[in-house]
């Protein structure tokens, strides 16, 4: 009981961070309607695959915010990671691949030695069937780079829908 105090405070202060990190961050700087669709694809797609990963006892989340009602780790999927993934869209929105790729390590390779510890000193998060550090590395990564590559071409959509209303 005494580490489920440290958890439960982990996550508490946690969501403040992100929280308080997440509104400097969207009114950082324009474009709001990119990072909102960031944001949300990500939270959306998070869920989705967290709920996979959990229903079938692959990653477990022994302590979690409302236990009863999500098996999933929400305040990662919908707060955490969206948060990250728009200041990761923010560094790298004029980037090319090669510098979006290595910017990218800076937030992943944090991110996943903070969930390695996490594991390991934690009741937070329990690796299980298989699951290993570089399944957890390699899917933030392709997923990071996945959300980029869609608000890239929202961005170039958008862009020739401004030029194209120009003309006319």
């Amino acid at each position: 009981m005494k580490g489920n105090k440290f958890d439960k405070l982990f996550l508490r202060t946690t969501t403040v961070v992100t929280l308080i990190s997440l509104m400097i961050l969207l009114f950082r700087k324009p474009p709001i309607k990119e990072w909102v669709i960031v944001y949300l694809f990500n939270a959306v797609t998070n869920g989705i695959i967290d709920n996979f990963i959990t229903s079938y006892r692959i990653v477990k989340y022994p302590v979690r915010f409302f236990p009863k009602v999500f098996q999933t780790h929400i305040l990662f999927d919908f707060l955490i990671y969206p948060t990250f993934t728009i200041l990761y869209n923010q560094v790298t929105e004029n980037d090319k691949f090669v510098a979006i790729f290595y910017k990218l390590l800076y937030f992943t390779v944090p991110m996943f030695f903070v969930e390695y510890w996490a594991v390991r000193k934690t009741n937070l998060i329990k690796w299980k069937k298989g699951w290993g550090w570089y399944h957890t590395f390699l899917s933030m990564t392709i997923k990071s780079l996945l959300t980029r590559f869609i608000i890239g071409i929202v961005r170039k959509v958008d862009r020739k829908q401004m030029i194209m209303s120009r003309q006319n």
